[in-house]
C-alpha cells in the first residue's frame, strides 16, 4: 500500500485529492495539511512514501517543505504547479523533489504520478517539460567549472543516455536509439545518478543543462 501525504491550503484542491487517492486499490491517504510546515511535521511523524505538496502554501511554501522533506525524511515529494509558476518548480526540483504535475491534471495522471514517485523514479510531465527546461535553461547562470568536471568522468555511453534522459526518453527510447538492451540503460542510469551526485532522474537532467551537455533546442 502506497502512503499519501496531501498538502495544499485550498479545502477543496485537498478534497479533490483524496477522493481521486482513495478509488485505488493500492493507495491511501496517510494525511492532510494545510500549509507547509504542517505537512513536514506530519511527515516527519506519518512517514508516508509520497507527498503531494502545492507549490505556493503559507507558512512554508513547497519549495522550502520540499528541501524540509529531501533533508528529514525519505518521503518524496510530487509537486502541483501551474504554468505561471513553472520557474518555482525549478527550484523545487534542484531542492529535491521527484516530480511535478499540473494541478489541471486528468485524475488518472495523478494517480499514475504517485506510483512512479513512490516507485523511486521521476516524474517530468510530458506537457510542461519543454517550458520547464527552456525557462530553466534561459536564467542559468554561466557553466560551473566542478560541473564540466563531474561530466568529463561520464563515459561516452553514460553521455549518450544522459543526453537522451534530458530530450525527455524513457529507458525504452534510449535502448532503442542507442541499439542496446533496457537492463543495460537502467545500469547506466544507475551510474550516472551516482557520479553527477544526483538523487533521481529530474536531479540528473537538471545537471545535464547546468553543465552545457545539452540546451534548449539543442
Amino acid at each position: 500500500m502506497i502512503e499519501v501525504l496531501i498538502a495544499d491550503d485550498q479545502p477543496l484542491m485537498r478534497g479533490a485529492l483524496r477522493m481521486v487517492i482513495e478509488t485505488q486499490p493500492d493507495l491511501r491517504v496517510a494525511g492532510e495539511a494545510s500549509d507547509g510546515r504542517e505537512a513536514v511535521e506530519l511527515a516527519v511523524r506519518l512517514r508516508p512514501d509520497v507527498a503531494v505538496l502545492d507549490i505556493r502554501m503559507p507558512k512554508l511554501d513547497g519549495l522550502a517543505a520540499t528541501r524540509e522533506l529531501a533533508r528529514l525524511v525519505p518521503t518524496r515529494a510530487l509537486i502541483l504547479t501551474t504554468f505561471d509558476l513553472d520557474e518555482y518548480v525549478t527550484e523545487a526540483l534542484r531542492a529535491g523533489a521527484s516530480g511535478f504535475l499540473l494541478k489541471t491534471a486528468p485524475p488518472e495522471d495523478i494517480v499514475a504520478g504517485i506510483r512512479v514517485v513512490a516507485a523511486g523514479e521521476s516524474l517530468l510531465a510530458p506537457t510542461v517539460t519543454t517550458r520547464l527546461l527552456s525557462r530553466f535553461r534561459a536564467a542559468t547562470t554561466p557553466i560551473d567549472p566542478a560541473r564540466l568536471a563531474v561530466l568529463r568522468t561520464l563515459t561516452t555511453r553514460e553521455t549518450e543516455v544522459l543526453a537522451g534522459m534530458a530530450r525527455g526518453a524513457s529507458n525504452t527510447e534510449i535502448a532503442a536509439e542507442l541499439h542496446i538492451g533496457e537492463t543495460t540503460v537502467k545500469t547506466h542510469v544507475s551510474r550516472i545518478l551516482a557520479k553527477v551526485g544526483a538523487r533521481d532522474r529530474v536531479q540528473a537532467v537538471i545537471f545535464a543543462y547546468e553543465s552545457g551537455l545539452v540546451t534548449v533546442g539543442g
